[in-house]
């Protein structure tokens, strides 16, 4: 799985701060909607009740789409010994 484009229902990580959100890097969210054509993300954070503390448009780069599956073997670097 070698997805770029970030969809509808990910997953994602905050890769930057957003203290006037009371968010910070590493917070995950949802992605809710997609905005400007796919251009910007409507993305809810939720506590562990899923009740939804913050909801705030962001842009692909604040963003990155986490992973729960492993890689395909295709995808494995070799590993380099020394």
């Amino acid at each position: 799985m070698n997805k770029s484009r970030i969809e509808l229902l990910d997953v994602v990580a905050l890769t930057i701060d957003l203290p006037e959100y009371n968010l910070y890097r590493g917070q995950v969210g949802t992605v809710v909607e997609l905005l400007a054509g796919g251009v910007a993300f409507e993305v809810e954070f939720s506590d562990r009740n899923g009740r939804t503390y913050e909801s705030v448009g962001l842009r692909p780069e604040q963003i990155m789409v986490l992973h729960f599956e492993p890689a395909s073997p295709d995808s494995v670097r070799p590993m380099v010994t020394a």
